[in-house]
């Protein structure tokens, strides 16, 4: 009964100050950080954490615990403290700079998409073009150097294990994996949003040709390896944009249908990609799909709290990015592989088995303890509610609204993933340079261009 007050006392104070950070946590005008506090924490970690908590989980990972009971409340108090003290963070951070969430987040909805300025239309696209390119050169990389491709060995029929051959052509990847996971499988749909943001822009064929080309390029690297999930949030982010420029206005009857269609589709991967049999426990609540969401994302936490510090060392710091890692010739090591190893060797060793990805703090606390749990809440939750009003102050055009859609969507998947991706995520380092980068230099081509002009009126005239 405890459990179940402070569970009621967290929810209520968490949900009132991520409203206040995020403007509005309606779910017909969705945003980064109600998208933060529905999937990252509500879903993926709250509900499942009280379940454990009271006992009441029946799940295959906690049954892992040693002293379960004293884990389980200790695990639940961690959550707890995330859900109050990483919306509180993002208060802070947003009296600091001023930020009135709800009146800058209307007025970004409302404001029309504009074109990237002082660059003319062909500079623009041959731009993006040559990225587009870029990028099919990439995904045709990727095919060559990825020993099968899973969803071909769906599609051609195979005895092997999907979910082996899943592990394998992530782990087994003989090609340089920076090239595969940035041009390849993030480049690509992010080029994609942003062909066709300029299609609904300017209305001309070749954006809506490039678009084409995109869309399938980036609807095969969703679906490759049969990971379930990629796809789901690839769909999530279109209608994201739409709801952005307008194009989509979401009521209750319209959520009401896409869920009940995604639901049944992520039903049917299951069905094809698991080989589910038995339905009834297929839909139970701790396992299928349910159980992937409110229970599978958030026993890891679990997991790392009770092994490191006790049955494994902590990292101390093993697990930072491994171009840190480097600097001090320290084996990088992800906290996710090492739970995985010791819960379940089996898996690893018939190749089945990857990591066990969970909540953030679980890696931070892997490293540092509990007082890496304060520190990393408190420093991810500043850096979410940064990004968040960076790109609301940001001009709305194709690019850097893509680049929101992006961080809306892959901050909450990151914030289930790991720790040390917000120190340090080459990709996000890459992306957000590339594009900056082009958008400054589109900038100063066209101030150039301007300034040329305007000497020239003047020797005219003179």
């Amino acid at each position: 009964m405890l459990d179940v007050l402070i569970g009621l006392i967290v929810l209520v104070a968490s949900t009132l100050m991520f409203r206040y950070a995020a403007g509005t946590l309606s779910w017909t005008a969705p945003n980064l950080v109600s998208i933060v506090y529905y999937y990252s924490f509500l879903l993926s970690s709250f509900i499942g954490a009280l379940l454990i908590a009271l006992g009441m989980d029946d799940y295959y990972m906690i049954r892992k615990l040693f002293r379960p009971e004293e884990y389980r409340q200790i695990g639940f108090f961690v959550v707890s403290f995330v859900m109050i003290v990483f919306p509180l963070s993002m208060v802070v951070v947003s009296r600091l700079c001023g930020f009135e969430a709800r009146q800058e987040f209307r007025a970004y909805l409302q404001k029309p998409l504009s074109p990237l300025a002082g660059a003319t239309g062909s500079q623009v696209f041959y731009a993006f073009l040559a990225l587009s390119l870029l990028s099919f050169a990439a995904i045709a990389y990727m095919i060559w150097k990825t020993p099968t491709i899973p969803v071909f060995a769906l599609l051609t029929g195979t005895d092997e294990s999907l979910a082996a051959l899943r592990i394998e052509a992530s782990r087994h990847f003989a090609g340089n994996v920076l090239v595969r996971n940035i041009f390849a499988i993030t480049l690509t749909p992010l080029l994609s949003f942003i062909a066709y943001l300029f299609a609904e822009l300017t209305h001309e064929w070749r954006w809506k040709l490039l678009f084409i080309c995109l869309f399938v390029g980036a609807v095969f690297v969703n679906v490759y390896d049969l990971a379930k999930s990629p796809i789901f949030f690839y769909v999530m982010m279109f209608f994201l944009i739409r709801i952005y420029i307008g194009k989509t206005r979401l009521s209750a009857v319209k959520l009401a249908l896409y869920g009940g269609v995604g639901a049944a589709v992520l039903v049917g991967m299951y069905i094809v990609i698991q080989g589910v049999q038995d339905a009834t426990t297929f839909l139970s609540y701790n396992k299928g799909p349910i159980g992937r969401m409110i229970l599978a994302q958030i026993a890891p936490t679990f997991l790392h709290l009770n092994l490191f510090g006790e049955a494994l060392p902590f990292l101390y710091g093993k697990s930072l990015p491994s171009i840190l890692t480097g600097l001090f010739d320290v084996e990088n090591v992800r906290s996710a592989r090492l739970v995985m190893a010791h819960v379940f060797p089996e898996r690893i060793e018939d190749g089945t088995g990857g990591v066990l990805n969970t909540l953030f703090v679980a890696e931070a606390y892997a490293n540092f303890g509990y007082v890496g749990i304060v520190i990393g809440t408190l420093y991810v939750g500043v850096v979410t509610q940064l990004l968040y009003i960076g790109f609301l102050r940001l001009p709305k055009n194709p690019l850097f609204l893509s680049l929101f859609v992006y961080f809306s969507i892959n901050i909450p998947r990151t914030l289930v993933g790991g720790f040390t991706d917000f120190l340090f995520n080459p990709t996000w380092v890459l992306i957000v340079a590339l594009f900056g980068g082009m958008a400054l230099w589109l900038r100063v081509q066209g101030d150039l261009r301007a300034w040329f002009a305007a000497k020239r009126r003047i020797t005219d005239e003179g």
